[in-house]
This record gives C-alpha cells, sequence and structure tokens, in this order.
C-alpha cells in the first residue's frame, strides 16, 4: 500500500520561519513544499475552482513529486445547487494535473448539518454519477451517516469514505480507519475540544499537536489496513495546520509507520538548512 503524507493547503503564511525560509514569496510557497511532502489538499478551489493556467502552474511547480487533492467547490457540499457549467469546470480544470500523473482524489466535505436523509442519500448518489470515472473521496460530519451500511452502498457506488479524526465532542464519526475502495483517506483534524464548535476559524478549530502516542494509535490502524490489503494507497492529511502543528507531527507519523514496517516517502535532508525554516 502506498501512503502519501501532507497537508491541507499549503499557502500558510505563517509557515514562514517555519518550513518557509523567511522572506520567501507566496508564489514558491508550493516549490518548497513539495521538497517535502508528497502530497498536498487543495483547499481554496473551495472557494473558486481555478483554471486551467492555475493548475499547469501547480503541476510545474511541484515538479512531479507532489500528489493533489482537490476539494470540491462549496456549490457541491453547502449549497448543493450545482449546474452543469459547475461540473464541468470542476472536472475539466485539473486536466494539467492528471497529465502530469499528479492528481488525486476529488474531495466532498460536507457540513455537519448535512443528515442523513433520503434527499441526501440522492445527492450522493447523483454526485457518484457525476464523478464517475474519477476518485471521490466523502467526509461525512454528522455521526448518523457513521454505519457499517452506509460504507457498503459508497463501496457500491464508487465513493470513497473518508475517515476523519475529529475532538471527541459527540455527534460525529469516530476515530476509526474504513475503507471503501482502493484508495483510502483520512484527514485529522486535530482534537481541541474547546475551539470544535465556539472557535470563530477554522485557525482556532484546528489549532491542536498531536501526541506521538496518539500518532502511534493511527499507525497502528493504518498497519492493519496494509495486512488486511483493503487499499492500494493510502493519503494521510493533517489539517491541523495552525501554528505549524501538521508540520511537527507528520515526522512523528513517518517515523511511527517506518518501525512498523510501511513504506513511505521521507524527504532527503538538507545539505545546508535555509536559515529560518524547516520547522526551526
Amino acid at each position: 500500500m502506498k501512503v502519501y503524507i501532507g497537508t491541507g493547503g499549503y499557502s500558510n503564511d505563517d509557515w514562514l520561519g517555519l518550513l518557509y525560509p523567511e522572506g520567501t514569496k507566496s508564489a514558491a510557497y508550493l516549490e518548497v513544499y513539495s521538497r517535502h511532502f508528497d502530497c498536498v489538499e487543495l483547499n481554496s478551489s473551495f472557494y473558486g475552482i481555478p483554471g486551467l493556467k492555475a493548475f499547469e502552474g501547480m503541476a510545474r511547480k511541484s515538479d512531479g513529486r507532489t500528489r493533489f487533492t482537490v476539494k470540491l467547490h462549496q456549490v457541491f457540499t453547502h449549497s448543493r445547487k450545482p449546474e452543469d457549467s459547475d461540473y464541468d469546470r470542476m472536472l475539466q480544470s485539473p486536466e494539467p494535473l492528471r497529465e502530469a500523473g499528479v492528481m488525486g482524489p476529488y474531495l466532498a466535505q460536507f457540513p455537519y448539518s448535512f443528515h442523513r436523509t433520503a434527499d441526501h442519500r440522492q445527492y450522493l448518489l447523483t454526485l457518484a454519477e457525476r464523478f464517475a470515472g474519477h476518485e471521490l473521496a466523502v467526509e461525512l460530519r454528522h455521526g448518523s451517516w457513521d454505519r457499517p451500511e452506509v460504507r457498503s452502498g459508497m463501496a457500491e457506488y464508487g465513493l470513497l469514505w473518508v475517515s476523519p479524526d475529529y475532538p471527541p465532542v459527540g455527534g460525529m464519526p469516530g476515530p476509526q480507519l474504513h475503507v471503501t475502495g482502493e484508495v483510502g483517506y483520512l484527514r485529522l483534524h486535530g482534537r481541541n475540544q474547546g475551539t470544535w464548535w465556539e472557535g470563530g476559524s477554522a485557525a482556532e478549530r484546528h489549532d491542536y499537536l498531536y501526541s506521538r502516542t496518539e500518532l502511534n494509535d493511527w499507525a497502528d490502524q493504518i498497519v492493519a489496513v496494509q495486512e488486511a490489503g483493503e487499499a492500494e494507497e493510502l493519503y494521510v492529511l493533517f489539517e491541523n495546520t495552525t501554528k505549524g502543528h501538521a508540520l511537527k507531527n507528520i515526522p512523528l507519523l513517518r517515523e511511527a509507520l517506518t518501525a512498523r514496517g510501511v513504506p513511505v516517502w521521507i524527504p532527503e535532508p538538507e545539505t545546508e538548512p535555509p536559515e529560518g525554516g524547516l520547522f526551526t
């Protein structure tokens, strides 16, 4: 099983002095990022679907080193009134990533208010039909979806279940790695109970640094999936990017997986680490 490990987004100005050397221009972020991580979740597409030229630039700057998962625009998951033109743009714009061989799954992140109802099940079926032929990972935040029969149905229609790690606040799926296709998808949001519902921003909700013990638990689950032969690929995306927490957690997970015999990509060490960068 090939395991890709990265973060939710890369355009984080607060990573200056951590991953990006001081003075790095935002246009150079991806080039630096791709030297250290083999996948990234593109979150900006939730707010506006980039055009072909933007995706061409991403493919060029990553230089074939980094896989991209692409979040669906909010019209698909929140307002849920996509038009044909939205489908066309969402499906066609990332073509440069496919041509470069670095396109991963699409990601549909539904809000907590998206409960398991007949209408919502039908909407998921519509998405599966419109994205047929493309990997589509679906994050369902309401606990009503966290059932074996839901995952069986998703597997039947070619949808990938997103396994999330949330704070233990109740009402949401538990921290268990499930796979419904040849590709698994794990999103680690952090476990900040105090800010998940009350936080004023995503940065506050994701302000959490995982412990080594917590990451060892996830490593054990990943090993179990590999040994069972349930997936050919697994994407692990750390969403706790606030204050660079994800940058510190990824090496710990790599270490835990390597110790358990799960091969992961590890970047070559910098011969001369840049001043004010590389998680310092």
